[in-house]
């Protein structure tokens, strides 16, 4: 069994490194020919992603390399008007956000790579053409004939692979443009997310900053459709435009460029045996930090999938699950982000003059503040309508605003409490995750045999009694003496059982793995 994977990014590789723990082998094409380290890029890394790096076993590295951060402070001009403070979690657990680059991330995953005898990384590897049957897929690529049972086209915005399967992306281009500084300076600011709305050094417009390793600083303008980044650096006014930031500070520039943005998520996100992820399934404007943070969890979504699905512990219907998860995950990424770039980016004189409006009445009326919209963070998306979830009557009334917090439902990511892990350490819940399946419940044996027996896969269960330490993790969970809670390879609750009966714990597993 093999898995071709199109795209060396971190979607990518990821998807690979994630196959590869579960002994499923990939060929890698990417048409670069090494890899190419180019500005920050995607920085912003959120808490359950970082999660993932930690399953495939880079998460250490890009935690001590990172800029931690847990505020966010939105300005408008000279007032500060809106302050978003992540807690502190102490102990054992992941920060809110790291800052670090693209290129960083991609550096740790493909020392990964090199260490994986699984994953075949073919650098200068063009895709050319592909077709499929009903045992497999076949690539034409610069170097060679590639065929493997399923292929995942993680290959980018202009995906080669989703033109060549006729997928359309629609969605929209916007005309504004923003500018892109990565300088490397010793600034005042502290590690923060520091947007600015109609600063008197961007007038009109906004500027976000953002604290990066190293003492590089990322600084995004927003700047206007006819900006010409060529004729300001010959005039001098960009070094003027970035002093107003540094002030007489030295700075070093390490990146520059000027982009669109683009709102698109493509039709479908599986064909037959061919699955598209990340940003050649979806694009986001950036502000938010959606585009790799989603991208990656579209990478363990489809792993674990693939994986059991080759392994005949899965069904048709398990393969399908992916298209409707992650785009549903998608779409609720492109409806928060459109709002955002509404309020950032009106397109008609009506919203601009709602948006003023709003900031106006913001600096002395704290209810306007909720209005206020700089990006909506990322977060992970809940699977309550999924065809693998239990219902449980969590989806009534579920909080689904950006940023609420999620009731421990099915469908949702696993809370991640402080625990006592196998073996004494104090750690957190999740590190028990990313396997097979997982059962919480008091005395778990017995439907943990019932689960396993019912598909064939690794099932492993764990007393909650013995990962308690002072009630967190059954308050997490909402967990009682009789509840049986089943976690998905990728830590999702696909079910949250009221009572330990080993018929039901065996058919929601028969559900999570594609079954009726």
């Amino acid at each position: 069994m093999t898995v071709l994977v199109i795209g060396a990014g971190p979607v990518g590789l990821g998807t690979a490194l994630l196959l590869a723990r579960r002994g499923v082998p990939t060929i890698v094409c990417e048409v670069a020919t090494e890899h190419q380290i180019v500005g920050s890029r995607s920085i912003c890394t959120q808490r359950d992603v970082i999660d993932i790096f930690a399953r495939i076993g880079c998460a250490e590295e890009l935690l001590d390399e990172g800029v931690t951060w847990r505020t966010g402070r939105t300005f408008y001009r000279e007032h500060e008007l809106v302050t978003v403070n992540f807690p502190d979690p102490g102990g054992a657990a992941l920060p809110p956000w790291i800052n670090i680059s693209q290129a960083s991330v991609e550096g740790r995953l493909l020392e990964r790579v090199a260490a994986e005898p699984l994953v075949d990384l073919r650098w200068g590897c063009e895709l050319t053409a592909l077709s499929q049957d009903d045992a497999g897929v076949t690539v034409r690529t610069s170097q060679d004939e590639f065929r493997g049972d399923y292929l995942v086209a993680a290959d980018g915005a202009r995906s080669t692979a989703r033109r060549l399967l006729g997928v359309d992306f629609p969605g929209e281009s916007y005309v504004d443009k923003f500018l892109i500084a990565d300088i490397r300076a010793e600034l005042p600011f502290p590690n923060e997310r520091r947007f600015h709305f109609d600063p008197e050094w961007n007038p009109g417009r906004q500027v976000l900053v953002h604290q990066c390793p190293d003492s590089v600083w990322r600084i995004d303008w927003q700047v206007p459709p006819d900006y010409d980044l060529e004729a300001e650096r010959a005039s001098g006014a960009l070094d003027a435009r970035i002093r107003r930031i540094t002030g007489d500070r030295p700075y070093e520039m390490v990146w520059l460029t000027v982009y669109r943005f683009h709102e698109r998520c493509a039709e479908e996100f599986r064909v037959g045996r061919v699955f598209l992820a990340g940003d050649a399934a979806h694009l986001y404007a950036p502000f938010g930090a959606r585009g790799l943070n989603s991208g990656m969890q579209d990478a363990e979504n489809l792993a674990w999938k693939l994986a059991y699905a080759l392994r005949g512990w899965g069904t048709g219907t398990l393969l399908d699950s992916y298209h409707v998860e992650r785009r549903a995950a998608a779409r609720e990424n492109l409806r928060v982000t459109s709002e955002t770039m509404r309020f950032l980016a009106p397109q008609s004189d009506a919203e601009w003059a709602a948006r003023r409006d709003v900031l106006e009445r913001a600096v002395t009326d704290p209810g306007a503040r909720r209005h206020i919209n700089s990006g909506k963070l990322a977060e992970p998306y809940w699977y309550l309508d999924s065809p693998l979830t239990t219902p449980d009557g969590g989806a009534d009334d579920f909080p689904a605003a950006p940023g609420a917090p999620r009731p421990p439902v099915a469908g949702v990511l696993c809370p991640d409490p402080p625990c006592l892990l196998p073996g004494g350490r104090r750690g957190r819940l999740r590190e028990l995750f990313g396997g097979g399946f997982v059962v919480l419940a008091d005395d778990p044996e017995g439907v943990r045999s019932a689960a396993a027996a019912a598909v064939g896969a690794p099932v492993a269960a764990y007393p909650l009694k013995e990962l308690d330490l002072d009630g967190a993790v059954r308050s997490a969970l909402g967990a009682t003496d009789r509840s049986v809670h089943l976690v998905r390879p990728d830590g999702h609750l696909a079910a949250a059982l009221p009572d330990a009966d080993p018929g039901a714990v065996a058919a929601a597993v028969r559900r999570a793995c594609g079954g009726q």
